[in-house]
């Protein structure tokens, strides 16, 4: 990091002694008052458990479930990964760094945490607009082929690609150095120490401006155009999906008197479920906005913009902490977002831990790893899966998190069963986004 470098005072400002022969500028050793740094300490370690235990957890269930190795969720997972790359290597040393002055780790674990944050957080970013894309693809053009699991884990190892290519430069370029003209104050007996910083050394100013510039387009600008574009266009297609009528939806049961109102419920759970989705990926998309905006301005800032040394003090000091904390926490609150919002990640949590939403036998056999409604609903299923002769039809009603079955009545309409399961299916599946 490089925007640690604060002059304080002089030494016989300081020190009421007269000065040492070089122009030297002392700074003190911590950057805040122990009240400052506690409050940051305690906001920075309250994001780092949300990260580790949340991104873990989402881990945990997909690993553990075979189930739940969709391509969704193989994406959710990479997104996992990178969020907990960040959590580790870029949480800690960013605190540090923001609480005392200069760089006390060394070279090896600057150019490492250096390289590791940038690629990790590329990851991250890149993850979100595969997650977008794959959205994007299920919702507006449902009649295309979907992304299979094997596609998935080809661009999964393209994002890290990716990631790593970009920020190659900055590893190479980041070095420790020592600032000859600065000390730092360690205590009251007047005890100093060379100050170090971590940074990257540019041949000139013109090429890191270059630098962030490209980085500012590839990892903010371009990922951010890319998941707004997206998500209105799959918020526009779920508001004017209409849900087809009871007389054509194909769904029959004994008393015809109770498939009206059943057809009802189930429109009425869809239109509850798409505006659930909208809203989500509102969230999301304004989740990244703000997350990522201070930081990547005051990056920005610092680069093009001319600044007097007492806004470079204050950026420096109480505005470049709480930037990273943001993006940090866009890290932090993705696996809130992306899986405890979804339904399927609630399910395989409860069945890592032994508990069963529908344990029927019947369900069971007919799950085919699509989704279905869920809600007051009736299912139509296979009929080699009913008691008694393959020629009866018959459904499966789920209610309120019971299953049973309903036996007796004929399938009609069998191509608009279809184009309704789709329908369904792909509202399922964007919950998962």
């Amino acid at each position: 990091m490089t925007h640690n470098l604060v002059p304080n005072s002089t030494w016989e400002a300081a020190h009421g002694g007269p000065s040492p022969p070089h122009n030297v500028t002392y700074v003190d050793f911590y950057l805040h008052e122990p009240p400052v740094a506690a409050v940051f300490t305690a906001s920075y370690l309250l994001i780092f458990a949300v990260c580790m235990a949340g991104n873990g957890l989402v881990c945990f269930i997909v690993l553990r479930s075979r189930s739940m190795r969709t391509v969704t969720n193989l994406f959710i997972l990479n997104l996992a990964v990178s969020d907990l790359l960040v959590g580790i290597f870029c949480m800690p040393t960013t605190l540090v760094d923001n609480i005392i002055t200069g760089w006390p780790f060394g070279s090896v674990v600057c150019k490492l945490s250096g390289m590791v944050q940038g690629i990790s957080v590329s990851a991250s970013v890149f993850t979100l607009v595969a997650i977008a894309v794959d959205r994007f693809r299920c919702i507006v053009y449902p009649f295309k082929q979907k992304l299979t699991i094997a596609t998935s884990k080809l661009v999964i190892v393209v994002i890290w690609v990716l990631a790593v290519s970009i920020m190659c430069p900055s590893g190479v370029m980041l070095q420790v150095t020592q600032e000859q003209r600065v000390r730092i104050v360690l205590g009251h007996n007047n005890d100093t120490s060379p100050f170090y910083w971590c940074r990257e050394n540019w041949p000139s100013q013109d090429m890191r401006k270059i630098y962030t510039t490209v980085l500012f387009a590839n990892i903010y600008l371009a990922p951010l155009t890319l998941i707004v574009i997206m998500y209105v266009r799959i918020g526009f297609t779920l508001f004017n999906t209409s849900v087809l009528p009871a007389r054509g939806s194909g769904i029959v049961s004994r008393e015809g008197s109770g498939n009206t109102k059943l057809s009802m419920e189930g429109r009425l759970a869809v239109s509850r479920k798409k505006k659930r989705v909208i809203m989500m990926l509102l969230v999301v998309a304004l989740l990244f906005v703000l997350s990522w905006l201070p930081l990547w301005t005051l990056m920005m800032l610092s680069d093009y913009a001319s600044l007097t040394e007492h806004q470079h003090r204050v950026i420096n000091i109480y505005v470049y902490p709480f930037a990273h904390w943001l993006a940090f926490f866009n890290s932090s609150v993705n696996p809130i977002i992306y899986g405890f919002f979804n339904e399927n990640f609630r399910r395989g949590f409860q069945a890592a831990f032994k508990f069963q939403l529908c344990a029927t036998a019947d369900l069971e056999r007919q799950n085919t790893g699509s989704n279905r409604i869920r809600l007051n609903a009736v299912l139509p299923v296979q009929p080699d899966a009913l008691s008694g002769s393959g020629s009866g039809g018959g459904s499966v009603l789920v209610e309120n998190g019971r299953c049973s079955h309903q036996e007796g009545g004929r399938l009609a309409g069998t191509g608009l069963i279809k184009d309704q399961e789709l329908i369904m299916e792909d509202l399922e599946n964007v919950s998962q986004v």
